[in-house]
């Protein structure tokens, strides 16, 4: 018996199941490092909340005209800019009552927290809520009306900011 024509096979296989499991570990690498580039954040408490949905589609895919939205590792989550300058979270806290300034920007009201180099804006009388934390070092508050078409779907609880004369 002639066992010479079957070593070829057995190597024939050999060879390409090894070539297959190399194959296998170079598309799952590849495939991991695909997510390395996801901006790590966290989802807020009401992330899950239908609205949010609504204004994550309508998220533009830039912002200042020149941070471009990256993929992040939450659900209503968004990021802009590499490293990121702006990040976005819809299911925040909803504010009711604040002393922190007011404003109006387009037909989205937002409070104003200035954190050192960090500006952290929340939507104001919108449930959900969003928060947006602005870089200014890499990003301007003009990233706010950038959002504003999306965020304008998100349903009004009807508080809305007041001039210190509104306020009597």
């Amino acid at each position: 018996m002639d066992t010479a024509p079957r070593r070829p096979r057995n190597a024939r296989r050999r060879l390409g199941s090894a070539l297959g499991g190399v194959a296998l570990a170079a598309a799952v690498v590849v495939g991991l490092t695909g997510c390395t580039n996801a901006v790590a954040m966290q989802p807020a408490p009401s992330a899950n909340a239908a609205a949010c949905a609504g204004a994550q589609v309508r998220l533009p895919a830039t912002l200042n005209g020149t941070l471009p939205l990256r993929n992040t590792s939450a659900q209503a989550t968004a990021a802009w800019g590499s490293p990121a300058a702006v990040l976005y979270h819809c299911g925040v806290a909803v504010p009711t009552v604040s002393d922190l300034p007011c404003f109006a920007q387009g037909s989205v009201d937002w409070i104003r927290d200035a954190r050192g180099q960090n500006v952290v804006y929340t939507t104001f009388g919108r449930s959900p809520a969003v928060q947006v934390v602005i870089d200014t070092k890499r990003a301007t508050p003009d990233a706010l009306q950038d959002l504003g078409d999306a965020l304008s779907t998100l349903p009004e609880d009807g508080h809305r900011c007041l001039d210190p004369q509104d306020v009597g």
